[in-house]
């Protein structure tokens, strides 16, 4: 059978044109998709394939189109190859001039396991739609079916798509934007359907390791019951979690009927490791309402071969990162001691960032697409996560809020309002917009707040907003502490390799940087291990001589050590705290 006759004719009479694909895996240990397109009822002398070069709720543009390979048009009535040239490195064009069915066919390597690419291997394959198809110019609208062939007969399909009635493994999409937002999960994985919120919802679990599926249901329960109890139901009629059990794998990506999840396989035993989990359920299914419908202008309509740039990302995911650390203590999972901890190790990460001291939260946002996926060794001392510092901003609103309104109106208040004017009928929300809903919840005026924390790089005052809940931040030294000398030391392959300088540090003013091998503290040996307990033989003032391979050339160094760093932050209860602070504190977090 020729590629251009493999497709199974189906009945598509409804719309015209008519887009058709065909994903086969023949050889899946080669990780090598097949894709087949039919378009038919064509009628243009052109016909211009685009695929997209990122996927919505990963700001990065990760250039699909480099994974393509053996790209051939044929007629799809006479099999006569159609003459295509490429335009772009993502934008083909087909020569269709007198013909009415084209049959287009490519392969794509998947050998890449996350959230927001493909993979493809002898057990499984996963793709994006985004990572896979084209999008037929002029037709993004129009419905799409989409037929997998199965490489063997034990494997099955999950998808949130529906299925092609009458028609073997044959799915479709109402149109471009659904088949780029419903991942597909194809092989030898376990389905388990459970009822959660009067909906049904299904986990679809790949991969081996040491996760409770039942627990994981349980638990999962609970957070979806939460969630739906804050917005007022669930806006789906049923709901798929893919879950990808991966060596050391960790993300989310969020659909608006599903969602996709990696994590370790055998991170589920321990209790610290697992409620990290939970906090990743309860981030993506946050997002079928923040995000893939309540959604900033920028990203109303989506372009999807170019960046789309919003200062709002803060609060599409900032504001869901608080909440992933609040759903849990809600729905009964772990208790506020535990909250607290989880929430100290966000401020600690974010106390720990010199780049919070350089990039304001709006412009951490805005620059996504160039940042925040793309670290380098500077990028701690260049920029702040728009998901952690958006996540402790959040935070400080919703503690002043609850604070002048007796935690009567909340930061819960906003999202019910917000997804009532721009999530139901998904209008795109601008920037004044939001900010005009957040002070009518909070009833007081927030330009100071808003100037400070998301367009300015002024610290956080976290003891003035955590005082009426009968809170402190507080610095923890080492028991034994230690003058601070900069930077972080990493072995590798044997030799000590310097991954970050703080820019803050005399060690960066000298010239060290980040890939030096360190070598020796005054003429003698140190490693990673000991480099701690060599510096406590030392006061803050005094110099060391440090000697390292920089550029490969052998170098010293002459460093004064600075003050010693806190080992830590935690969010503490004050003592003797008041009656209001307890009261306060109670309403904040509560177990539902």
């Amino acid at each position: 059978m020729t590629k251009a006759t493999a497709i199974k004719e189906i009945d598509r009479t409804k719309t015209t044109p008519t887009i058709f694909y065909q994903v086969a895996m023949p050889n899946p240990a080669s990780h090598l998709f097949e894709v087949t397109l039919q378009v038919k009822g064509w009628s243009a002398a052109k016909l211009d394939l685009r695929m997209p070069v990122w996927t919505p709720g990963s700001y990065l543009v990760r250039e699909y189109t480099r994974h393509l390979q053996d790209f051939s048009a044929f007629c799809g009535e006479t099999e006569q190859v159609l003459s295509t040239s490429k335009q772009s490195k993502n934008h083909w064009e087909i020569n269709t001039e007198n013909v009415s069915e084209i049959t287009v066919f490519y392969r794509i390597f998947a050998n890449n396991l996350t959230v927001r690419t493909n993979h493809l291997d002898a057990t499984h394959g996963y793709f994006n739609g985004a990572a896979l198809f084209f999008s037929v110019s002029g037709w993004e609208k129009s419905a799409i079916a989409v037929k997998i062939i199965l490489p063997q007969s034990d494997w099955k399909i999950s998808t949130a798509l529906p299925l092609v009635q009458n028609e073997t493994n044959t799915f479709k999409a109402k149109d471009f934007d659904t088949l780029v937002d419903s991942p597909f999960e194809i092989g030898i994985h376990n389905v388990y359907e459970f009822e959660a919120a009067g909906v049904p919802h299904k986990y679809a679990i790949w991969g081996q390791g040491n996760a409770k599926p039942e627990q994981i249901i349980e638990d999962t329960k609970k957070i979806i019951q939460v969630e739906a109890d804050l917005f007022g139901g669930l806006p789906y009629s049923e709901y798929l979690f893919i879950l990808h059990l991966s060596d050391s794998g960790f993300g989310g990506l969020e659909h608006k009927d599903s969602c996709s999840l990696n994590y370790p396989r055998f991170n589920f035993r321990d209790r610290e490791k697992y409620h990290r989990f939970l906090q990743l359920v309860a981030h993506e299914f946050f997002h079928l309402w923040n995000v893939k419908r309540i959604r900033p202008l920028a990203l109303e309509t989506f372009d999807y071969y170019q960046e789309n740039y919003t200062t709002s990302l803060w609060f599409c995911e900032g504001v869901t990162s608080y909440y992933d650390l609040l759903i849990p203590l809600k729905a009964g999972i772990y208790d506020r001691q535990t909250f607290l901890k989880n929430l100290s190790k966000d401020i600690n990460k974010f106390l720990s960032t010199p780049g919070r001291k350089v990039q304001p939260l709006g412009e951490s946002s805005f620059d996504a697409w160039i940042k925040l996926y793309r670290r380098d060794a500077n990028s701690d001392n260049s920029q702040i996560s728009y998901y952690l510092k958006g996540q402790l901003v959040a935070l400080l609103l919703d503690l002043a809020i609850r604070s002048r309104h007796q935690n009567q109106r909340s930061l819960d208040d906003i999202m019910v309002k917000i997804w009532d004017k721009f999530g139901k009928d998904e209008v795109g929300f601008s920037p004044a917009d939001l900010w005009q809903v957040i002070e009518s919840v909070a009833d007081f005026d927030l330009t100071n707040f808003r100037d400070r924390y998301i367009n300015t790089t002024q610290e956080l005052p976290f003891n003035e907003y955590l005082k009426p809940f009968g809170l402190e931040v507080k610095k923890v030294m080492d028991d034994e502490p230690f003058p601070d000398l900069g930077i972080k030391v990493q072995t590798e392959n044997g030799k000590e390799i310097i991954k970050f300088v703080s820019v803050e540090s005399n060690a960066a003013k000298a010239g060290i940087d980040p890939l030096d091998e360190l070598l020796a503290i005054d003429g003698f040996r140190v490693t990673a291990s000991n480099l701690s307990d060599r510096l406590k033989n030392y006061q803050p003032g005094d110099f060391i001589e440090i000697t390292l391979f920089h550029k490969n050339e052998l170098r010293t160094f002459s460093i004064q050590l600075q003050e010693p760093r806190p080992n830590r932050y935690e969010v503490i209860q004050i003592d003797s705290p008041t009656s209001s602070q307890k009261q306060n504190l109670s309403g904040w977090l509560s177990i539902k």
